[in-house]
């Protein structure tokens, strides 16, 4: 049930206190959404629950960013990220989302609880540039499913960084 309003490139902002907060299923159900992020993404409560969390993926977020933070987390590790989010009508918002596994009492991993608040300006601009090239990837392998785009940005980032939380956390 992805917003189907095109695209009106106006931009959303956090304010510089609020958290967006979701809950979700090991497969991205979302089962918790905060007011926040109802405010925010311009859909009710009953939109989202039952939903996918990538109901507000923007079409210019590439795949292969994805790729990686499913592979983080599915490994029971967190992931930061730089998200550039499609609100219901067409809006957009940025957001620096951590997103953390979630263990019951006997260590069983039975989802992901993300946390967002807004970006710095520059941070922005600096990943910018690396989703842009992601994506002119994807747009040459379409079938890839991110693939190649998700090895490009991680064989970039070890080389001029170190690992990819540290240059995310360095901005």
């Amino acid at each position: 049930m992805q917003s189907k309003s095109p695209l009106t490139g106006r931009e959303i902002s956090l304010d510089e206190e609020s958290f967006i907060v979701t809950k979700t299923d090991r497969n991205g159900i979302i089962s918790y959404a905060n007011r926040t992020f109802m405010q925010i993404s311009g859909y009710r409560e009953a939109e989202l629950l039952g939903q996918p969390q990538n109901i507000v993926r923007h079409p210019d977020m590439p795949k292969g960013l994805f790729k990686y933070l499913w592979q983080q987390i599915s490994a029971g590790e967190e992931c930061f990220a730089y998200i550039n989010n499609r609100a219901k009508n067409g809006d957009h918002y940025w957001v620096f989302a951590n997103v953390s596994p979630v263990f019951d009492n006997q260590h069983r991993h039975t989802g992901y609880f993300s946390c967002r608040r807004k970006p710095k300006r520059a941070a922005i601009d600096k990943v910018l540039p690396f989703y842009q090239q992601m994506l002119q990837i994807e747009q040459q392998q379409p079938s890839d499913r991110g693939e190649q785009s998700m090895r490009w940005l991680i064989q970039m980032i070890e080389k001029d960084f170190g690992c990819y939380e540290k240059f995310v956390l360095g901005l």
